[in-house]
């Protein structure tokens, strides 16, 4: 599956880049269109260098978010031991007697701990929710269709009652590395959050948290498992 993306966006990027070819000459020649200034001057670029430089740039942007893309997503290495996640080439590994269940919400992989914490919450694009399904399954581990906690969560706004001590400035930060697109930051600042028994989800840049039974066990570094 990760082949299909690194194919996918590419030929997305060269058909665009080729109906630009186009359509550039129509768009140079309208008054009101925005960014007037490049498409004049991508317009003045000769072919055949135009008819190839758009396509071109199409795949090199194509491959760019291919890229961007596989390196946020997850990687999961699954036996009967232990489930690995690696993203952002980071990987955290949970021993089996540490899973209670798995499940997929939207775009995320959620492996939940036995008090409700959620050990992980990873992107998952380009893994299909079948073979997912399948291959924690045949391994043994609890599988769920949704989020059996979804009711338990509720929006964050500043300085609202009823969090943890200290919840409430993590989340501040979390929520300005969410509107900065700083992916290594929400994501260390939910595992900190975990710690302290606060289980947090964003939609879009808007947060929302549960509280866990009581903060989840910790992953372990994978050279501390038994492979």
């Amino acid at each position: 599956m990760h082949l299909f993306l690194w194919v996918l966006f590419p030929l997305i990027g060269v058909g665009l880049g080729g109906l630009l070819v186009f359509l550039i000459g129509w768009l140079a020649d309208l008054p009101w269109v925005p960014f007037k200034g490049p498409i004049d001057l991508i317009d003045s670029i000769p072919d055949p260098w135009l008819a190839v430089g758009l396509p071109a740039a199409g795949l090199l942007i194509g491959l760019v978010v291919s890229m961007i893309t596989l390196h946020e997503s997850v990687s999961v290495t699954i036996s009967d031991d232990r489930v690995a996640l690696t993203t952002m080439g980071k990987e955290r590994a949970f021993p089996r007697e540490a899973v209670e269940a798995v499940f997929v919400d939207a775009k995320h992989l959620v492996v939940l701990g036995h008090h409700t914490e959620e050990l992980a919450r990873e992107k998952h694009e380009g893994l299909p929710i079948s073979q997912l399904e399948a291959a924690f399954t045949g391994h043994g581990y609890r599988y769920l269709d949704g989020d059996p906690h979804k009711a338990d969560f509720r929006r964050w706004v500043p300085d609202m009652p009823g969090l943890p001590p200290g919840a409430d400035a993590l989340l501040k930060a979390r929520q300005k590395a969410l509107e900065k697109s700083d992916q290594s930051d929400v994501r260390d600042l939910r595992h900190e959050l975990g710690k302290i028994g606060v289980v947090v989800k964003e939609e879009g840049k808007r947060q929302f948290w549960r509280p866990s039974q009581r903060p989840g066990p910790q992953s372990l570094p994978a050279s501390d498992l038994h492979p």
